[in-house]
């Protein structure tokens, strides 16, 4: 029987499915691609896969714009092929956990088609968020409210009413006041947990319960971080979305195991566990790390209050520190800070693709503290969420020519901000070919010549890799598991030292000198020790 906490201290690998695997030539990955990579993931060592947006899309943001929810993009494959990949995962005990995108479906969707094609006050038009504008003519947005990808987050249709759209345009808001629209999700959260679907990652958990009480409150402007601690944002994190989750999780404990849930909810630290509470959805992503430099003291600070709130709650702290919507963190720990004043968001170096500037990277020094960060989070209570490419040693790939840029974050700045296609290129599975073995052909975003030094074929058999480096710290990760705490053992400031329980240690050193090894046999490294002594960016195990 599947132990139904299985989600608590999982090591989760995230699939970015059109750019994993091609399996049929077309330049996107898809369902048969990942497939045909099962082997692959079980020899990584991971305990499940979250497979992003694979639904029907126009792609006008990366497929987080649906259109429609119970079924496959035919570009991707088909219903039986979802069913084959989810057989072959479960056959090598890995999980499947599917990204559910409520707050908003694309504007090809039929209940969307079906409201444009209606007057106003139908209802119709009342499963989405329709307004008369403002102005002496209506030719107004209805509110300040602005799109997190830049500009109004208003859209006037031809008969002159505003439908909201938090996000692109193509992807109009969901009315979550509708029970119409409460239903529809939970047939199709039924739908994918009848097929065995282990669990569901929520996008945009945090603005799905809106204030629509007329006038619509002024919101200044929207950020991805989320705003206040009250719940009175009028669209952000307002306390009313919990008795949406709170319907989700009845229906998720009808199930043997009880599906799992995360959220996606960029709010504040001191709110997020309503959202990871067992009457809600059970986990919610804790970003800090995420946002954090690398830093001794910031590191133990985020574990701290992360684990604080963790057993306040009665959730698992969730760790992660790449995925698609930001800077990879080979990336963003070979560059140097942020200067004063400037722009940072989700991922702490926003103002490195944004900005004129050019600030040299350190490659080296960015994969090392990639690899110590990466085994200090493995080494924590709680679940581990992995990128794609990160046990590559992927870095981002900065430059894309505009004209093969896909995100509308760039098309809608225009091109100010570089938005995310430099975390989504797809990966390199060969060192030749035209894709370096993605596919057949090219690929949908170009890959840059350095993709060949890092691909699967090249490290498989390097024992020193960064593939083989993930491959034994999850094989270990697995057999060390113990109680979801931890102590902090006496270190330099610049050192992080904690052990598990049963003896398990893991020790960072932050620093710029090497410092003595702790007594014990040393399990794992993520770079050569020098005798008895720990170099600077460098994390070891021991027991």
């Amino acid at each position: 029987m599947t132990d139904p906490n299985w989600w608590r201290q999982a090591a989760v690998y995230q699939i970015y499915p059109r750019s994993f695997s091609d399996a049929n030539g077309d330049g996107l990955g898809d369902l048969p691609g990942v497939t045909a990579k099962v082997p692959y993931l079980a020899q990584l060592g991971v305990d499940a896969v979250w497979l992003s947006p694979f639904y029907p899309s126009a792609l006008a943001d990366g497929g987080y714009d649906v259109d429609d929810y119970r079924n496959v993009d035919p570009r991707l494959g088909s219903l039986d092929d979802f069913d084959d990949m989810a057989a072959a995962l479960h056959a090598a005990g890995i999980k499947l956990i599917v990204d559910i995108v409520p707050n908003h479906s694309s504007n090809r969707h039929a209940w969307f088609r079906e409201a444009l094609a209606s007057p106003r006050g139908s209802a119709a038009r009342s499963r989405y968020i329709f307004r008369d504008g403002t102005g002496p003519d209506g030719n107004l947005p209805p509110s300040d409210w602005q799109s997190v990808f830049g500009g109004s987050a208003w859209e006037q249709v031809p008969d002159g009413q505003w439908y909201l759209h938090l996000f692109a345009p193509e992807q109009p808001d969901f009315n979550w006041e509708n029970p119409e629209v409460r239903g529809e999700f939970l047939t199709t959260l039924r739908f994918w947990s009848d097929r065995g679907v282990d669990g569901f990652r929520i996008d945009v958990a945090h603005a799905l319960a809106k204030d629509l009480a007329e006038p619509l409150a002024a919101a200044g402007e929207l950020t991805a971080e989320g705003e206040g601690t009250d719940g009175t944002h009028p669209f952000w994190d307002r306390d009313e979305v919990h008795a949406i989750f709170a319907e989700w999780r009845k229906l998720f404990n009808e199930y043997d195991p009880p599906r799992a849930a995360v959220a996606e909810a960029w709010v504040h630290a001191s709110r997020r566990g309503r959202y990871a509470s067992p009457e809600g959805l059970g986990q919610a992503f804790n970003f800090d790390l995420l946002q954090a430099d690398f830093d001794a003291a910031r590191f133990r600070e985020v574990i701290t209050a992360n684990l604080e709130q963790a057993a306040a709650t009665g959730a698992s702290s969730t760790w992660v520190l790449s995925n698609h919507d930001v800077v990879r963190h080979a990336t963003r720990y070979g560059l140097p800070p942020a200067p004063a004043g400037s722009r940072k968001g989700q991922d702490g170096k926003a103002w490195v693709l944004s900005s004129g500037t050019d600030p040299e990277l350190d490659r080296g020094l960015g994969l090392r503290r990639a690899r110590a960060a990466t085994l200090l989070m493995l080494a924590l209570p709680g679940s581990a969420y992995l990128y794609q490419g990160e046990e590559l040693g992927l870095h981002e790939v900065a430059e894309i020519p505009d004209a093969d840029r896909q995100d509308p974050t760039f098309h809608r700045s225009p091109g100010v901000d570089k938005g995310r296609d430099g975390c989504r290129v797809p990966l390199p599975w060969t060192t030749d070919g035209p894709s370096f073995g993605f596919g057949p052909g090219q690929a949908h975003l170009p890959q840059p010549e350095e993709f060949a030094a890092a691909a699967v074929s090249g490290q498989e058999h390097d024992g020193a890799s960064t593939l083989n480096f993930y491959r034994q710290a999850l094989a270990l990760r697995g057999k060390q598991q113990t109680a979801e705490e931890l102590q902090w053992l006496d270190s330099p400031s610049t050192v992080l030292h904690f052990r598990r329980p049963g003896g398990w240690q893991s020790i960072t050193n932050f620093g710029t000198e090497a410092v003595p090894l702790p007594a014990g046999s040393v399990l794992h490294s993520s770079d050569a020790l020098d005798g008895g002594l720990l170099p600077p960016d460098t994390t070891a195990w021991l027991a």
